[in-house]
């Protein structure tokens, strides 16, 4: 959700330099099932664009158009929205429509925690009734000490009457992709899709581009043996360099900085053979290490195009950051998140 309150961010900035005022809709609860969960943002400037979406589509323009007294009179509301006879999601929206504006020094600091890739706060304040206006609104907090609203009518003082979303957003998760080859622009490109923050390692002997990269964030050329791998906990890494040698290098540079995920192509020979020789050099390899290898990369989708295998690697990066196993959604009865 971090990479899609950016965009909201950023957006709302550009339509306040075109002279428009923004609202921000947020879905703050939630009273059965739906298609997005609370924590979801929308934008709606008064020249009628909408940037994100709180549902499949029926409910945006719903909100667009109860936002319009919002955008008149400065003043936040709630809504509801019963999708139980519309949507067939059997469950009633709670969302929140709060005037929305980006001060200079707001955006100064939000920038700065995506640079430095840390998590922050946002809470909510509202009443749960439908239709219902007041003095409600969200308080961006990236610390104890530093704190900001987005509404001058908005303040955080003595909410006790008021019922709160809390909501702690991470950094986006980041995939660094080492090769530069044609696949290696497809899972680029759609990783970044995803919202995901990219970054992309070429080798030295044919170094590229940023444009050569669509959605990257950073292009490189580097060998293993001077790789400045900046690896945190929410980054993964993929290894498309279609050589073995710089594959193995590049897995000896890897081991101490334990990312959660490496995805390695090639097939379950090569597999063995990478990880005889990680043995041989790191004699006291752990099996943790061992375990986050993932070759060959992706799941057994019947994957044969590079679209298709970036694909099916994506989805092997997702099944292992949120700890869950492949399955058809059909198979699942009752609910599919907890």
């Amino acid at each position: 959700m971090t990479h899609e309150f950016k965009d909201i961010v950023y957006r709302a900035k550009i339509n306040q330099q075109n002279g428009l005022k923004n609202v921000l809709a947020t879905v703050v609860s939630l009273e059965g099932s739906s298609y997005r969960k609370p924590g979801v943002r929308m934008l709606i400037s008064e020249d009628g664009t909408m940037i994100g979406a709180v549902s499949g589509g029926c409910v945006e323009n719903e909100i667009l158009r109860r936002a319009q007294s919002v955008l008149k009179k400065n003043r936040a509301k709630v809504m509801t929205y019963d999708g139980r006879f519309r949507l067939g999601c059997e469950g009633i929206l709670y969302i929140l429509i709060e005037p929305f504006h980006i001060s200079d020094e707001f955006l100064k600091s939000f920038q700065h925690i995506l640079e430095t890739r840390q998590q922050f706060d946002i809470s909510t304040y509202y009443q749960k009734e439908d239709n219902t206006t007041g003095d409600f609104g969200s308080i961006f907090r990236i610390n104890d000490n530093l704190n900001y609203t987005f509404s001058a009518g908005f303040k955080p003082e003595n909410k006790e009457d008021l019922d709160v979303f809390l909501q702690t957003l991470q950094p986006s998760l980041k995939l660094l992709i080492i090769g530069g080859e044609h696949d290696a622009v497809k899972l680029c490109t759609m990783g970044s899709m995803l919202g995901w923050e990219v970054d992309v390692m070429t080798s030295i002997k044919d170094p590229k581009s940023l444009s050569d990269f669509p959605g990257a964030k950073l292009v490189t050329a580097q060998t293993p043996e001077i790789a400045d791998l900046k690896i945190d906990k929410k980054t993964v890494v993929v290894l498309m360099t279609h050589n073995y040698v710089q594959d193995l290098k590049y897995l000896l540079k890897l081991e101490p900085l334990q990312p959660k995920y490496i995805g390695v192509l090639g097939s379950s020979k090569r597999r063995n053979q990478l990880q005889d020789e990680l043995l041989h050099y790191l004699p006291e390899l752990s099996e943790t290490f061992l375990n986050s290898i993932y070759s060959p990369a992706g799941l057994h989708i019947g994957a044969i195009t590079p679209e298709e295998i970036a694909l099916s690697i994506l989805s092997e990066i997702l099944m292992v950051i949120r700890e869950t196993e492949p399955m058809s959604l059909r198979a699942i009865l009752g609910k599919i998140h907890k």
